[in-house]
Protein backbone atom coordinates (compact mmCIF):
# COMPACT_ATOMS: atom_id res chain seq x y z
CA UNK A 1 0.00 0.00 0.00
CA UNK A 2 1.58 3.07 -1.13
CA UNK A 3 -0.73 6.11 0.25
CA UNK A 4 0.69 10.14 0.08
CA UNK A 5 0.22 12.77 1.53
CA UNK A 6 -2.56 15.16 -0.18
CA UNK A 7 -0.62 18.47 -0.79
CA UNK A 8 -2.77 21.88 0.09
CA UNK A 9 -3.69 24.71 -1.90
CA UNK A 10 -1.07 26.86 -2.45
CA UNK A 11 1.23 24.10 -2.93
CA UNK A 12 2.16 25.15 -6.77
CA UNK A 13 2.24 21.36 -7.90
CA UNK A 14 -1.31 21.77 -8.15
CA UNK A 15 -1.51 24.77 -10.59
CA UNK A 16 1.20 22.94 -12.58
CA UNK A 17 1.00 21.87 -16.41
CA UNK A 18 -0.08 18.01 -16.23
CA UNK A 19 1.06 15.54 -18.64
CA UNK A 20 -0.55 13.71 -21.35
CA UNK A 21 0.09 9.72 -20.62
CA UNK A 22 1.43 8.36 -23.93
CA UNK A 23 2.76 5.04 -22.43
CA UNK A 24 -0.19 3.23 -19.95
CA UNK A 25 2.23 0.73 -19.12
CA UNK A 26 4.89 2.52 -18.00
CA UNK A 27 6.43 2.15 -14.24
CA UNK A 28 5.56 5.27 -13.36
CA UNK A 29 2.08 5.83 -14.56
CA UNK A 30 1.09 2.85 -12.97
CA UNK A 31 2.82 3.82 -9.44
CA UNK A 32 0.53 7.16 -9.99
CA UNK A 33 -2.64 5.05 -10.38
CA UNK A 34 -1.80 3.06 -7.61
CA UNK A 35 -0.80 5.95 -4.82
CA UNK A 36 -3.87 7.55 -5.97
CA UNK A 37 -6.26 4.46 -5.58
CA UNK A 38 -4.65 3.78 -2.14
CA UNK A 39 -4.93 7.63 -1.25
CA UNK A 40 -8.18 8.04 -2.09
CA UNK A 41 -10.32 6.06 0.86
CA UNK A 42 -6.79 7.01 3.21
CA UNK A 43 -7.88 10.40 3.07
CA UNK A 44 -11.53 9.87 3.42
CA UNK A 45 -12.42 11.68 -0.09
CA UNK A 46 -14.38 10.23 -3.44
CA UNK A 47 -12.25 11.71 -6.16
CA UNK A 48 -8.40 12.57 -6.62
CA UNK A 49 -6.25 14.22 -9.33
CA UNK A 50 -2.42 13.41 -9.72
CA UNK A 51 -1.62 16.73 -9.38
CA UNK A 52 -2.92 16.62 -5.33
CA UNK A 53 -0.02 14.08 -4.63
CA UNK A 54 2.74 15.88 -6.14
CA UNK A 55 1.86 14.03 -9.92
CA UNK A 56 1.29 15.83 -12.40
CA UNK A 57 -0.43 13.91 -14.69
CA UNK A 58 -3.30 13.53 -17.03
CA UNK A 59 -5.02 11.13 -14.29
CA UNK A 60 -7.50 11.22 -11.37
CA UNK A 61 -9.60 7.97 -10.02
CA UNK A 62 -13.42 8.23 -8.74
CA UNK A 63 -15.07 6.01 -6.04
CA UNK A 64 -18.41 7.70 -4.77
CA UNK A 65 -19.77 5.62 -1.92
CA UNK A 66 -22.06 5.11 0.73
CA UNK A 67 -20.14 5.83 4.29
CA UNK A 68 -21.71 5.75 7.93
CA UNK A 69 -21.52 9.64 7.50
CA UNK A 70 -22.62 9.64 3.60
CA UNK A 71 -25.36 8.22 2.20
CA UNK A 72 -25.46 8.56 -1.93
CA UNK A 73 -28.02 5.63 -2.96
CA UNK A 74 -26.58 4.53 -5.93
CA UNK A 75 -22.73 4.35 -5.99
CA UNK A 76 -20.56 3.77 -8.60
CA UNK A 77 -17.42 1.79 -8.89
CA UNK A 78 -13.67 3.05 -8.84
CA UNK A 79 -12.52 4.39 -11.55
CA UNK A 80 -9.44 5.52 -13.42
CA UNK A 81 -9.49 8.48 -16.03
CA UNK A 82 -6.36 8.93 -17.58
CA UNK A 83 -6.46 11.92 -20.53
CA UNK A 84 -9.99 12.82 -19.27
CA UNK A 85 -11.83 15.12 -21.82
CA UNK A 86 -15.09 15.62 -21.10
CA UNK A 87 -17.33 16.25 -24.32
CA UNK A 88 -20.66 16.72 -22.94
CA UNK A 89 -22.10 19.16 -20.24
CA UNK A 90 -26.11 19.80 -19.42
CA UNK A 91 -27.48 22.91 -19.80
CA UNK A 92 -29.54 22.32 -16.72
CA UNK A 93 -27.27 23.06 -13.28
CA UNK A 94 -27.29 22.18 -9.92
CA UNK A 95 -25.91 23.44 -6.49
CA UNK A 96 -23.92 20.85 -4.58
CA UNK A 97 -21.45 22.02 -1.68
CA UNK A 98 -18.33 20.78 -2.66
CA UNK A 99 -15.15 20.02 -0.27
CA UNK A 100 -11.65 18.78 -1.09
CA UNK A 101 -8.77 17.06 0.44
CA UNK A 102 -6.13 20.16 -0.74
CA UNK A 103 -8.82 22.92 0.85
CA UNK A 104 -9.30 20.89 4.09
CA UNK A 105 -12.11 21.64 6.62
CA UNK A 106 -13.91 24.35 3.80
CA UNK A 107 -16.95 23.18 2.27
CA UNK A 108 -18.39 25.87 0.11
CA UNK A 109 -21.75 25.74 -2.46
CA UNK A 110 -20.70 25.22 -6.39
CA UNK A 111 -23.47 25.03 -9.79
CA UNK A 112 -22.35 22.89 -12.67
CA UNK A 113 -23.93 21.34 -15.03
CA UNK A 114 -26.46 18.28 -13.57
CA UNK A 115 -25.09 15.67 -15.98
CA UNK A 116 -21.86 15.01 -18.32
CA UNK A 117 -19.92 12.98 -20.09
CA UNK A 118 -16.71 12.13 -20.21
CA UNK A 119 -14.43 10.52 -22.40
CA UNK A 120 -10.80 9.01 -20.89
CA UNK A 121 -8.53 5.69 -20.63
CA UNK A 122 -8.89 3.38 -17.98
CA UNK A 123 -5.49 1.87 -16.04
CA UNK A 124 -5.30 -0.67 -18.83
CA UNK A 125 -5.21 1.53 -21.78
CA UNK A 126 -8.69 1.01 -22.75
CA UNK A 127 -10.57 4.22 -24.15
CA UNK A 128 -14.17 4.61 -22.89
CA UNK A 129 -16.99 6.93 -22.08
CA UNK A 130 -18.98 7.59 -19.53
CA UNK A 131 -22.66 10.26 -18.70
CA UNK A 132 -23.49 10.57 -15.41
CA UNK A 133 -25.57 12.82 -13.34
CA UNK A 134 -25.76 13.29 -9.73
CA UNK A 135 -22.37 13.05 -7.01
CA UNK A 136 -20.74 10.92 -9.29
CA UNK A 137 -20.85 14.03 -12.81
CA UNK A 138 -19.93 16.57 -10.00
CA UNK A 139 -16.48 14.41 -8.88
CA UNK A 140 -16.01 14.25 -12.47
CA UNK A 141 -15.92 17.76 -13.06
CA UNK A 142 -13.87 18.83 -9.80
CA UNK A 143 -11.22 16.58 -10.58
CA UNK A 144 -11.19 17.63 -14.10
CA UNK A 145 -10.49 21.32 -12.91
CA UNK A 146 -7.71 20.06 -11.31
CA UNK A 147 -5.91 18.90 -14.37
CA UNK A 148 -6.74 22.46 -15.49
CA UNK A 149 -5.51 24.10 -12.27
CA UNK A 150 -8.43 24.97 -10.20
CA UNK A 151 -9.48 23.98 -7.27
CA UNK A 152 -12.88 24.49 -6.79
CA UNK A 153 -12.87 27.20 -4.41
CA UNK A 154 -12.55 29.51 -7.39
CA UNK A 155 -15.81 28.15 -8.80
CA UNK A 156 -17.70 28.89 -5.01
CA UNK A 157 -20.88 30.74 -6.13
CA UNK A 158 -21.51 32.57 -3.07
CA UNK A 159 -18.58 32.66 -0.84
CA UNK A 160 -20.71 34.18 2.28
CA UNK A 161 -22.21 30.60 2.82
CA UNK A 162 -18.66 29.00 3.11
CA UNK A 163 -18.40 26.42 6.07
CA UNK A 164 -16.37 24.95 8.34
CA UNK A 165 -16.30 20.93 8.42
CA UNK A 166 -18.07 20.93 11.42
CA UNK A 167 -20.86 22.58 9.90
CA UNK A 168 -21.03 21.04 6.66
CA UNK A 169 -21.65 17.72 8.76
CA UNK A 170 -24.05 19.10 11.07
CA UNK A 171 -26.25 20.94 8.41
CA UNK A 172 -25.89 20.18 4.87
CA UNK A 173 -24.63 16.82 4.31
CA UNK A 174 -27.70 15.24 4.77
CA UNK A 175 -30.10 18.62 3.98
CA UNK A 176 -32.55 17.06 1.77
CA UNK A 177 -31.16 19.81 -1.53
CA UNK A 178 -27.60 17.99 -0.93
CA UNK A 179 -29.33 14.72 -1.25
CA UNK A 180 -31.18 15.04 -4.37
CA UNK A 181 -28.47 16.73 -6.15
CA UNK A 182 -26.17 14.40 -5.07
CA UNK A 183 -28.33 11.11 -6.41
CA UNK A 184 -27.00 9.30 -9.42
CA UNK A 185 -29.04 7.94 -11.33
CA UNK A 186 -27.66 7.63 -14.53
CA UNK A 187 -24.26 5.98 -15.14
CA UNK A 188 -23.92 5.58 -18.73
CA UNK A 189 -20.52 3.06 -19.63
CA UNK A 190 -19.15 2.24 -23.38
CA UNK A 191 -16.19 1.38 -24.25
CA UNK A 192 -15.16 2.74 -27.59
Amino acid sequence: MSVRKVIEAGNTLLKAKNKIVLDFKSPRVKKVIKDLIDTMPKASLIGIAGCQIGENYMIFATHPRNTKARKLGKVDKLRVFINPKITYKSKKTNLIYEGCGSVADIFGPVIRPEEIEVQAFDQNGQKFSLRANGILARVIQHEYDHLQGIEFIQKVSDYSKIVVKKHYKKDIRNSKLQKKNSKVTKIEYRKL
